[in-house]
């Protein structure tokens, strides 16, 4: 699916109101749609595997399955994977071609402990779900929760590697949700902006909103990112049940005045400049509507801040 820019730009003027209120309307038909096929398919296993590439949304859109399903009489717990990195051991950790740690890589994961948990979980026994600092790089001992499901209740598994083989082909009862931002936003036909950069302008003003980052830093990251995605995220989508879009068409001119201001200053000389150096040009094509406008439970908030959902 792709926008139009034209239309974006009209409604962000003549009713910015109605506007965001029909996208997220549109976009919680897709959680209800994915609830649905989840609890389905519970007779087979009550494990959900959600995987997505970097600024999909992954964790509002979990958090917004658990309360449809919560509607549904079913009880659901999400779980990040990053609570089940590895401590990271330099002489052991996987490495780029340039001899950098590869932090993008499946390897990072205990997968041996995922695997036992989901068994475990789906014969009813009781896990200690890990815990993971990122600021030492390490697994602490205590763990971060324990949990045991009972009759009617399901858990979300959230992470980038969620699809990936060594998990899928060993649980394959488990239901399969691939998020991203897909759609494209054209005018005349032709594609003025990817949505792979809507993800890469969600995630610049996340990092630097909520983490501080500098955003020459996190765009010149973008290059690193998208190789891991294309080496060890991409290739796993089509094992998915259910793709959802969480491109949303008013997100644009909501971030557009922040967005602009970080990316007018993208580091020459990093890799896919050329590509990058577009992004600015292509903001700048869009209108804006104050973040004030965002209802707290919509998805943008997950970048923009002054969200109900747990980050």
């Amino acid at each position: 699916m792709a926008f139009d820019l034209r239309e974006i730009n009209y409604r962000t003027v003549a009713d910015p109101a109605g506007f965001m209120a029909e996208s997220d309307a549109n976009y919680a038909a897709k959680v209800s749609r994915a609830a649905g096929m989840i609890t389905e398919n519970m007779r087979s296993s009550p494990i959900v595997l959600l995987s997505g590439p970097s600024g999909s949304g992954k964790t509002t859109t979990a958090q917004k399955i658990e309360a449809e399903l919560d509607k549904r009489g079913v009880r659901t717990y999400t779980i990040s994977m990053d609570n089940y990195f590895r401590t990271v051991d330099p002489a052991m950790a996987p490495r780029t071609a340039e001899g950098d740690i590869d932090y993008e890589s499946p390897r990072c994961l205990d997968m041996d402990l995922l695997n036992e948990h989901f068994t475990a979980l789906s014969r009813g026994e009781r896990i200690c779900v890990p815990k993971y600092e990122f600021a030492r790089q390490m697994r602490v001992l205590e763990p971060s929760k324990t949990l045991k499901l009972k009759k009617d209740e399901i858990v979300i598994f959230e992470g980038i590697h969620a699809l990936n083989n060594e998990i899928t082909q060993r649980h394959p009862a488990a239901f399969k949700l691939y998020i991203s931002a897909r759609s494209n936003v054209e005018f005349e036909g032709s594609v003025v902006f990817k949505g792979t950069w809507m993800r890469l302008v969600r995630r610049t003003v996340r990092d630097k909103l909520f983490r501080a980052y500098d955003p020459a830093k996190t765009i010149a990251m973008w290059a690193n990112v998208r190789r891991g995605e294309k080496l060890y995220i991409s290739p796993f989508k089509n094992k998915a049940n259910l793709m959802l879009d969480t491109a949303l068409e008013y997100e644009l001119p909501v971030m557009n005045s922040i967005a602009t201001g970080l990316f007018s200053a993208i580091p020459e000389g990093i890799e896919r400049y050329e590509e990058l150096k577009s992004v600015l040009p292509a903001l700048q094509l869009f209108g804006h509507i104050d973040e004030a406008m965002v209802a707290p439970d919509s998805l943008v908030r997950e970048f923009i801040g002054g969200g109900i959902y747990e980050q």
